[in-house]
Formats: structure tokens, C-alpha cells, sequence
């Protein structure tokens, strides 16, 4: 499809680079306002609105746009939205926050969404070099909101952290890419000539292996760039060994660009990876399932990834006294789980991936909510900040319970549901090593409860110097109710998200 005609499809991103500028312009225009939060908040929603119609109008088909640069089908609708519910959360809970000055909102609103618009191109990228710049308009719009808070130390320290992790990963992954345009003579990932069509043709890869001196040779270079080229997405999903930014990036950056940043640019990272090795790798059956093509055993190594991210991030996160970080080795955790979905390399896996990502906004979100209400009053972030909560707040302290349940994966909490349909996909995978895995991911539940239940005992069995009761606004207990509902009751009514998954990435419904 040409350009012309590709820009039917593109409506959603147009609205987003048009509220960047626009909310500069707004900025300007309220500089001087006593109203000013509340117009830049309104000015906000509004052009989330303009984006959710455009995405809603998007035409529904399943075809490459740009010239195979891009691809159009629901897996991309399907991450549109899960962006925006994280960026309406965010809009939500920033005004409130005391975090974001209120002479700097409107700079923050731009940037948000320039930020959503680079995570709307990772979606839907189809061509290595637009993967990297997708994923760099990402990185280099969290370098500023990271450090967005110029006067704090550790805010400086983050973002400088950020930027060097963020730097080496972008240099490794422009290596694997240049690695795999060495072996193949293209950057596009899928469609006629792609990386997927030549793995698929045997000619191909009879010819690859004698041009770079035989099997072993062309194997070797593929799994070195393959690997490589995961630097970049396990950077932003914080996977091992790509996840040391994270802790110190989650504790130095605002509060609400943190609760974003654990949800937005890693279910972008996933959306890259699905689309990446389900496009090269794999060769989709009449059925709706998918085969392995060629010899590179690419769910072996996701699944040691993931087996090393659970695990290195649960035991670390037993350690810490500051609650963000204790939440920041959390989602490193959460990677390793979601990472098992894609190690099963089955449409099974990616339907779980896709539907514990929905979950996972609520919970998590929530999870920083909390922190951000308790921060607010207390001026830390630290596990004594908590104490006395559930008399002091009662509704937050039920909420961060349910939110903490659900994150572990306990009954009847909408987390079990989530980490249940991954690990019956490792498991319907069959083999020893993936039955391991899911093991592995078993047990790392069992001990993430045991770091969350500090917080538990804190606010609950453990008294606070200050008894006097914490003011929550308003708006954030109506949040905290509106994802900590969903969470209680998910597990008697999930078919819908089962559905809306299936319809995301065809094939048979996961059970």
C-alpha cells in the first residue's frame, strides 16, 4: 500500500503528533491562568478522546501500510488501547500528584504524548530500522520525563543512569540489525523478501549457510544478532541482564511517570517481540497455530531469559525498604512471567501474554497509586511510611492489598488468572524444559509473596509514630476503587478477555 492511501491508517498517530504541539501552544496560551491545571488536565483528556475515536474509526483489516513498514491488523489496535488506558491513568493521577509542578504540566502532558505516540509506532513496526527508532523515540522521551524534576538529586542520577544503560543497548541492538542485514540483504521483518520469507525458503537457507561458510557458521551469526537485537526490546522491558536501569530509574523519577513507565514501554517491548519473532520465526498453519521455521531455537532462549529475570528479580526485590524499588525488582519479575508466554511460541502463549498485560495495568498502576497517596502525606517512599495505613487510609490499604494479591497471583484475584493461562501455555507447550519453567515460575510466586506481605504487615500490624488520617483525594480513591474492582472479580468473568485477545492474535480462544 502507498503512502497515500496508507494514511487512512494512520490517523491515530497524526492526532498524537498534533497534541504535542498543541499542548505546547497550550502551555503558553494558560502560562498566566489561575486555572491553568485544570485547563492543561481538560486539554489533555480531550486530545486522548481525539486519539481513542481515531483509533475506534481505524479501519479493521490486516495488511502492511508504508510500504511494508508498518503493519496494520487488530495486534495493533489491541496495544492502542492498552497504551491509552495507561496514559488516562497517568493524566488522571498527575495534577494531584505534588510530584509535576503545575508550571511544568503542560510540558509534561507534550511529552507524555510523544511518548505514547513512539510506543503506537513499536506496535506496529514491521522493518528492523523502524523498530529502532520507534524504540528510541520511546527511550529518549523517558530520558526527560526520568529527570523531569531538575532540583532533585536522584532524579539527575536516574536519568544519567538511564541514558548510559539506554545508549549501550541501542548500540549492541543497531549491531545485531546490521548482523541480520549482513545474513539476509533486508531490514524488513516480514511480507515477500522479508527475514521470515527467506527462513522459509530452503533455497535460502542453503544459500545462506554456503555464503557464510557453512551451517554452523550462519547459525552462529544468527543467534549472535538475534540475541543482540534483544538487547534493545529486553532494555525496555526490563529483562535480565537488560534490567539494571530499572530500579534506580523507577525510584528517581516521578511517581506517575514511573506507574507509566512500568506498563506502557514494556507491553510496547512485548508488542515488538511478538510481532519480531512470530514474523521471522514462525510460519502461521491453516489452523491458527504457528511452526517453527529454520533452526534457531529462539524459545530456548527466551525461556533462560525469563527463568533469570523471575528469579534474580523476586530475590532481589525480598531486600529492599524502599517501596518503588521493591516494585521495580517486582516488574523485572513480571517480565520473566511474561516472557514464559513467549517462550511457548504458540498462539496460546502470545493470547496469555496479551491478557496478562491488560491485568497487569490494573495491578500495577494501582500498586504506584498507593505509593503516590502515602508519599503525598509522608514525604517517603519507604516500607515505615506505610505503617498504620489501614486505619489511616482504609480504602488505599485495601486497595494496595488487592493490588498485591493480584500481583502474586493468589486467588480469586485477577493476577491468578493471568500467570494460570501462562503457565498452562509453557505447560501445553510439552517437554521437560518447559515444564521446569513453569515451575520455576510457580515458586517465584510463592516467594514474591513474601516481600509483598511486608507492606501487608505494615500497614496493618504495625502502628505509625503520626495516627492522624491521611488525606486521599478524592480522585484518587475513585481510581483506586475503578482498578481495584476489576481485580476482585476479574476471575468469575475473564471470557471477555480471552475474546478480545483471540480477536488481537487470531486462533482458537486460550482455556
Amino acid at each position: 500500500m502507498n503512502n497515500i492511501h496508507s494514511l487512512r491508517f494512520f490517523w491515530p498517530e497524526s492526532v498524537l503528533t498534533v497534541a504535542v504541539l498543541a499542548m505546547l501552544v497550550q502551555d503558553l496560551l494558560v502560562r498566566r491562568s489561575p486555572r491553568r491545571v485544570g485547563l492543561l488536565t481538560i486539554g489533555a483528556l480531550f486530545w486522548l478522546a481525539l486519539t481513542a475515536l481515531a483509533t475506534w474509526r481505524t479501519p479493521w483489516g490486516n495488511f502492511p501500510i508504508f510500504g511494508g513498514l508498518l503493519v496494520h491488523d487488530p495486534l495493533r489496535i489491541f496495544f492502542a488501547w492498552l497504551f491509552l488506558a495507561a496514559a488516562l491513568l497517568t493524566v488522571v493521577i498527575v495534577p494531584r500528584s505534588k510530584e509535576i509542578s503545575s508550571a511544568r504540566l503542560g510540558e509534561f502532558f507534550a511529552l507524555l504524548f510523544a511518548l505514547l505516540l513512539g510506543m503506537y509506532l513499536m506496535a506496529s513496526a514491521a522493518d528492523l530500522l523502524l523498530i529502532y527508532l520507534s524504540i528510541e523515540t520511546v527511550s529518549l522521551v523517558s530520558y526527560v520525563l526520568t529527570g523531569f524534576q531538575r532540583g532533585r538529586r536522584r532524579a539527575n542520577e536516574a536519568a544519567l543512569k538511564y541514558v548510559i544503560y539506554g545508549g549501550v543497548a541501542s548500540g549492541i541492538m543497531l549491531y545485531g540489525i546490521s548482523i541480520l542485514y549482513g545474513l539476509f540483504g533486508t531490514t524488513r521483518v516480514a511480507g515477500e523478501g522479508g527475514i521470515g520469507a527467506q527462513l522459509a525458503d530452503v533455497t535460502s537457507r542453503l544459500f545462506l549457510a554456503h555464503a557464510f561458510g557453512g551451517q554452523p557458521a550462519a547459525q552462529l551469526a544468527l543467534v549472535v544478532a538475534v540475541v543482540f537485537l534483544l538487547a534493545g526490546v529486553g532494555y525496555k522491558i526490563a529483562a535480565v541482564p537488560f534490567h539494571m536501569w530499572s530500579p534506580d530509574v523507577y525510584e528517581g523519577a516521578p511517581t506517575p511517570f514511573t506507574a507509566f513507565l512500568s506498563v506502557g514501554p514494556k507491553a510496547a517491548g512485548f508488542a515488538v517481540a511478538i510481532r519480531f519473532f512470530f514474523a521471522a520465526f514462525e510460519r502461521q498453519l491453516p489452523g491458527g497455530g504457528y511452526a517453527q521455521v529454520g533452526d534457531l531455537p529462539w524459545p530456548a532462549i527466551i525461556g533462560i531469559i525469563s527463568a533469570i529475570s523471575m528469579t534474580l528479580g523476586n530475590l532481589t526485590a525480598i531486600v529492599q525498604s524502599n517501596v518503588k524499588r521493591l516494585l521495580a525488582y517486582s516488574s523485572i519479575a513480571h517480565a520473566g512471567y511474561l516472557l514464559m508466554g513467549l517462550a511457548a511460541a504458540s498462539t496460546a502463549g502470545v493470547q496469555s501474554i496479551l491478557i496478562y498485560l491488560i491485568i497487569y495495568v490494573l495491578m500495577n498502576v494501582g500498586a504506584f497509586l498507593v505509593v503516590i497517596a502515602v508519599s503525598r502525606e509522608t514525604g517517603g517512599e519507604d516500607i515505615k511510611d506505610f505503617r498504620g495505613l489501614g486505619t489511616r487510609a482504609p480504602i488505599a490499604a485495601l486497595a494496595l492489598v488487592i493490588f498485591l494479591f493480584s500481583l502474586t497471583g493468589i486467588p480469586p484475584f485477577a493476577g491468578f488468572i493471568g500467570k494460570y493461562l501462562i503457565f498452562a501455555a509453557v505447560v501445553q507447550r510439552g517437554g521437560f524444559w518447559n515444564v521446569l519453567l513453569a515451575v520455576i515460575g510457580v515458586l517465584n510466586s510463592a516467594i514474591s509473596l513474601f516481600y509483598y506481605a511486608r507492606l501487608i504487615k505494615a500497614m496493618y500490624l504495625e502502628e505509625a509514630i503520626d495516627q492522624r488520617p491521611f488525606r486521599v483525594p478524592a480522585v484518587y480513591t475513585g481510581v483506586l476503587v475503578a482498578l481495584a474492582v476489576p481485580n476482585s472479580f476479574l476471575i468469575f468473568y475473564w471470557t471477555p478477555l480471552v475474546r478480545w485477545a483471540a480477536a488481537a492474535f487470531g486462533g482458537s480462544p486460550s482455556s
